[in-house]
């Protein structure tokens, strides 16, 4: 028995929205008013993150601007070669009596004093920095030491040297001519350091 055509039509499940913005559009297309107000919504969003992140940038720039990364011991950078910690008869490797080592090191354009630095591998080591004049960067590659040197403070960074080998100290900071290859540190085995004598600064500068 055959149906009349009239009586086999498909009924649609939904009523289609009389609102032109909620009616699907064909291969996933959308309302250009949807799309703008979208975009809108996410360029707002972009422009806040970018704000914050600026905002936490000139923070941190201002307060590192005004104390500086390590700890805060003052110096006066007038008279560091006459008296007090960094007088040239204390610069460079120093043993203390728990073993560990201090390196006094003071910055200068267009060096670092003094100019080379021996260290023994495995042995706790203290740099204590200080400039003589401007802001200077202390990098040494390959490890967790970088700081920054700031006149009248002393810098204080601890570290340990695990592998034998000379380090590269340059100035990351655009302080002078040479300035990427100022300095060094040459770590040596413990035996080989211990031969110096009590009284010896341990130095690895060229005779």
């Amino acid at each position: 028995m055959l149906l009349a055509p009239h009586l086999c039509r498909e009924v649609p499940l939904a009523e289609p929205s009389s609102n032109p913005l909620r009616r699907s559009l064909p291969n996933g297309v959308v309302h250009e008013p949807v799309v703008i107000r979208t975009e809108k919504r996410w360029f707002a969003l972009m422009i806040t993150m970018i704000g914050v992140v600026m905002l936490v940038i000139a923070t941190i720039g201002i307060a590192d601007a005004l104390h500086p990364a390590s700890n805060v011991e003052v110096v006066d950078p007038q008279t560091l070669h006459l008296s007090g910690e960094f007088v040239d008869s204390n610069l460079g490797t120093t043993i203390e009596p728990d073993g560990s080592v201090t390196v006094r090191i003071i910055a200068v354009q267009y060096d670092f004093v003094p100019h080379c630095v021996q260290i023994p591998v495995n042995t706790p080591v203290t740099f204590r920095l200080t400039s003589a004049d401007v802001t200077y960067g202390f990098l040494l590659a390959d490890t967790d030491v970088n700081t920054m040197v700031v006149p009248g403070f002393i810098a204080k960074v601890r570290t340990k040297f695990a592998r034998t080998g000379d380090y590269e100290m340059p100035c990351h900071e655009l302080c002078g001519l040479g300035h990427h290859a100022w300095t060094r540190v040459s770590v040596v085995p413990a035996e080989q350091f211990a031969e110096n004598t009590p009284l010896e600064r341990p130095s690895c500068a060229s005779p």
